[in-house]
């Protein structure tokens, strides 16, 4: 139990399938486990309007904070899911950070230096808050049936799909899923019962985590961290401000520290009154004691199970790479799985998912395995050089460089990918093929608006023209083809003026230039973007051809039929 949050119980139903025993239903979807990635996965199905089957063998939320730190680029998705504004009302909001060296601070960061942008860099709030909020969107979507103490006992692959053998408190049932989303954690019970492989390295070392509720405020909403700390010699300690006056510490005990110990509140109250002095009164919330690994399946896919968020690959803590990363598969997931279903995109559209979201496993793996040696050095002579890093910090900037806290959680930039179109011209800044897409304020219908609420679900063709009027009717006519063709791309008008959009065209001004700006653009400049808000291509002046292409590419339609 919490001080500062009642665990919602939601309710179990008998499912139907026992009172036709003998019979085998087929879902198009099933998605195992109610964590984040699961419900946004469902969430993101059920919006484009496929049926979905979700199965959870608990009947609440996650327990204790747990996922703390949702990065911008996740705060964009959950809007487009119908629930980032609960995240970012209830959460703390944060964009600086701190790092210090014994008694000192060698320096800080800013991960928003920019002004102009909806999101902030980070917000705070403790996993069950952001679970709370996604049950709720997922249970006010039609078409979206969410089964709580549902536990799936076996999963048995099929060409076609998979056999599922599911228990309840009233007896077990068996269903058949066209296609398994398998997001059931770090544990994955589906992954361990297939014998799947998960590789990588486990990290000989134990951090306490002490959620502790203040009585009296205490400084900004920052993120800090120590290394080498007057009140725990030798080790780092990591300090966040959570919703509720709740405050995350993670302690560093060491490889030798005994788990079942340290988690006894004898052990844990001086630590915690060392660190926040004897004046200041404080209860504690929450008591959790992990090693962390930096691991990852070799694939995604096994022909229709695709694995995603945890079950796929896990970091260590420190960089928030585990939620914000597994959103982001669900977010490169969904629209694949809906065109392939549709059949509008071949099979092979989902090897991408593989592709795509296995080098940003990589990357996530290679940032937390080095923030975890630098945190944790396994020797004296890595020590003496961590230290003199440290100590040079203040001073030097190229020092600064090499301290590694933890880097935070970054957006995939899907450079690699087989579905960008390359470019055919010259582009300055970050808007390449692959990268996602910057926000920047707009003006819709003369309210106050932003760009990336009016792209995402869908395909979009971003096109930046002086006004509405500069449009021609061969171009009218062109855009009204791609928003109905088989997969429709709508079209987003970005002008310098106000004015009548064309039919199936929506139109915003971009009167501050951000955008244009951000994008590098020209009047002509066109982009094609993914419905998962990603750049697929782009040009300086609009073609149809050029567009149908890159949509085929961005498609997987482009391949060549396997014979």
């Amino acid at each position: 139990m919490l001080s500062t949050y009642t665990y919602p119980r939601y309710a179990y139903r008998r499912p139907v399938e026992l009172d036709a025993p003998g019979s085998i239903q087929r879902h198009p979807v099933v998605v195992i486990g109610a964590g984040p990635v699961g419900l946004a996965t469902a969430i993101d199905l059920a919006q484009q309007g496929l049926p979905v089957l979700l199965l959870d063998d608990d009947d609440t939320v996650s327990l204790g904070s747990r996922g703390l730190c949702y990065a911008k680029r996740t705060l964009e998705i959950l809007d487009r899911l119908g629930c980032g504004q609960a995240l970012v009302d209830k959460g703390v909001t944060w964009n600086v950070g701190r790092t210090f060296f014994g008694d000192n601070e060698v320096f800080h960061f800013d991960l928003l230096p920019e002004a102009g942008h909806r999101r902030p860099a980070m917000v705070n709030l403790q996993q069950y808050y952001l679970e709370q909020y996604l049950v709720e969107r997922a249970m006010a979507l039609p078409g979206l049936d969410l089964r709580w103490r549902h536990k799936v006992r076996s999963v048995t692959p099929q060409p076609d799909g998979a056999l599922l053998e599911v228990e309840t408190a009233d007896g077990n049932y068996r269903m058949h899923a066209d296609w398994l989303v398998v997001a059931d954690g770090t544990r994955s019970p589906v992954r361990r019962q297939l014998g799947l492989d998960i590789e990588g390295r486990v990290f000989q070392d134990r951090f306490l985590i002490a959620d502790v509720v203040l009585k009296t405020e205490m400084g900004a909403a920052e993120r800090w961290f120590w290394f080498d700390p007057p009140f725990h010699p030798n080790q780092s300690v990591l300090l966040h401000r959570q919703a509720d006056g709740v405050w995350r510490i993670d302690f560093q005990l060491g490889w030798d520290a005994d788990p079942e110990q340290e988690r006894q509140p004898e052990r844990v109250i001086p630590r915690i009154r060392a660190m926040l002095g004897p004046e200041r009164e404080f209860e504690l919330e929450w008591i959790s004691v992990y090693t962390f690994q930096c691991r990852r399946m070799q694939r995604l896919r096994h022909g229709r199970l695709l694995f995603a968020g945890d079950a796929a690959h896990q970091v260590s803590p420190f960089g928030a790479r585990g939620a914000n990363s597994g959103i982001q598969d669900a977010d490169n997931l969904g629209w694949k799985l809906k065109l392939v279903i549709d059949g509008l995109a071949p099979d092979a559209l989902l090897d991408s998912y593989d592709q795509e979201r296995g080098a940003a496993a990589d990357e996530n793996l290679l940032n937390s395995t080095r923030s975890t040696d630098f945190i944790t050095p396994k020797s004296e002579v890595s020590k003496d050089f961590r230290n003199a890093v440290l100590s040079l910090a203040g001073t030097h900037g190229f020092a600064r460089l090499l301290v590694n806290s933890g880097r935070l959680s970054v957006p995939a930039h899907l450079t690699g990918s087989p579905l960008n179109t390359p470019d055919s011209a010259t582009f300055e800044g970050r808007m390449q093929p692959g990268a996602p897409v910057a926000d920047a304020p707009v003006q819709h219908e003369g309210q106050h608006s932003w760009l990336l609420n009016h792209i995402g679900g869908s395909f979009s063709l971003l096109l930046f023209i002086e006004s509405a009027e500069a449009l021609d009717a061969a171009a009218r006519a062109e855009l009204a083809a791609l928003a109905t063709g088989p997969i429709p791309a709508r079209t987003l008008l970005v002008t310098k003026q106000p004015g009548a959009a064309p039919p199936g065209c929506t139109l915003v001004v971009d009167h501050q230039g951000l955008a244009a700006q951000r994008f590098d653009a020209l009047p002509g400049t066109a982009y094609l973007l993914r419905p998962d808000q990603h750049v697929a291509a782009r040009w300086r002046s609009l073609a149809a051809n050029a567009v149908s292409a890159a949509l085929a590419r961005a498609t997987a339609n482009d391949l060549e039929p396997q014979r």
